[in-house]
């Protein structure tokens, strides 16, 4: 396949947020947003949110709280003005606790920059459930037996 420009801006804005996140920078993240961007978490509805302004305030809290976060870039590909990427996060909270998330993130590009978002990131688990009793706490529910 051929990459074609807006491809090549696509990938760029992918880079530069990674860099950015890497680089504790809250503006060099904004950046990579349009200011009328829209962040979706389909897993958490409420957390969804507007604006460029809304993603440099959730960074420095993330920069705050996990002053040695760095992340990951594990893949990214680009489909059209569609961009899936896949990371992962590590750290220390301030107060001594691991942070770790992972997941995927898709987002839609306009002008170079993501004009949309939608979240899949999650705290890693460790200590939960096997398959069996997700598969019964998420489908059969707590009153099933």
């Amino acid at each position: 396949m051929n990459e074609n420009v807006s491809d090549k801006a696509a990938a760029r804005m992918v880079e530069r947020l990674h860099e950015a996140t890497n680089n504790h920078d809250p503006d060099g993240v904004a950046a990579c947003f349009t200011p009328d961007y829209r962040s979706e978490t389909p897993a958490h509805p409420a957390r969804s949110f507007t604006g460029r302004d809304q993603v440099r305030r959730n960074q420095e809290k993330i920069f705050t709280f996990v002053p040695d976060i760095t992340v990951d870039l594990l893949r990214s590909t680009v489909d059209g003005d569609t961009v899936w990427t896949e990371w992962e996060h590590r750290g220390t909270r301030r107060d001594g606790s691991p942070h770790h998330m992972c997941g995927a993130i898709v987002f839609g590009m306009r002008d170079g920059l993501a004009c949309w978002g939608r979240f899949y990131l999650e705290p890693v688990e460790t200590d939960s459930a096997d398959i069996n009793a997700a598969i019964h706490r998420d489908v059969a529910g707590p009153r099933e037996v």
